[in-house]
């Protein structure tokens, strides 16, 4: 499978259900989370390996991750999130102005209002893992730009901040502005950045069952993501 392919629509119900599974961790992304954990890192200052940004998804215990049902399984799982990332890159290096967030919707007195704060949390996931070099964006003409994502997506915002978010609809006008800003976000970034595109463009990685785990957690692939499920009783 080319993985400069987008996903289809199958796949990305695939993905989206198994990260809802019971294979995967409670605090495991979900699609909107990950859309915007993945954006994070393709418009990002620096090129963060895939080693490292994998097992993030999972949640925060890497002890933790998904349990296969194979080795299979594990490969096809991370070759549709490494699609979707490229999705992502290559949206954003071809046309950055129709780059759009994974949003979902919900209805407010009677009107449909997008929220975008799981989006914002993964984003800002992202943005964490290479912290120090995303500082200078914020001593940049570029501060208003973050401050939406910072306010829905940071875990603790300060007490006087917390009138800007207290409502859907300030929510929802904070999402749409997240999306207009990605463009300028990315092109930042741009002239610091080598191409995303060739760094993510591989095939899932072929993991032996004696090999370390890919998910991070340090143990032996058998012992973890490839571990064979417990039998159920029925």
């Amino acid at each position: 499978m080319q993985l400069d392919q987008p996903i289809s629509d199958k796949e990305f119900n695939d993905l989206d259900k198994f990260l809802l599974s019971d294979k995967c961790p409670d605090d495991a992304m979900t699609m909107d989370s990950l859309h915007g954990y993945l954006t994070a890192i393709a418009v990002g200052p620096e090129i963060v390996p895939m080693t490292e940004w994998l097992p993030r998804i999972w949640g925060g215990d890497s002890d933790k991750g998904p349990q296969f049902k194979n080795e299979k399984e594990f490969e096809r799982i991370v070759n549709l999130i490494v699609r979707f990332m490229n999705e992502i890159v290559i949206t954003l290096e071809v046309a950055p102005k129709e780059f759009e967030p994974l949003y979902c919707e919900h209805e407010s007195e009677g009107k449909t209002l997008i929220d975008g704060e799981a989006w914002a949390w993964g984003f800002w996931e992202g943005v964490n893992l290479r912290a120090e070099a995303w500082a200078p964006i914020w001593e940049s003409n570029l501060e208003p730009m973050m401050r939406p994502i910072y306010l829905l997506g940071a875990d603790e915002i300060e007490e006087e901040e917390m009138a800007l978010v207290d409502t859907p609809v300030l929510r929802h006008k904070l999402a749409i502005e997240i999306e207009a800003n990605i463009a300028e976000i990315y092109r930042y970034w741009q002239p610091l950045r080598k191409s995303s595109v060739a760094t993510f463009k591989r095939e899932a990685p072929k993991v032996g069952r004696n090999d370390d785990c890919p998910c991070g957690s340090g143990k032996k692939f058998k012992k973890c993501c490839g571990a064979e499920p417990e039998p159920t009783l029925h």
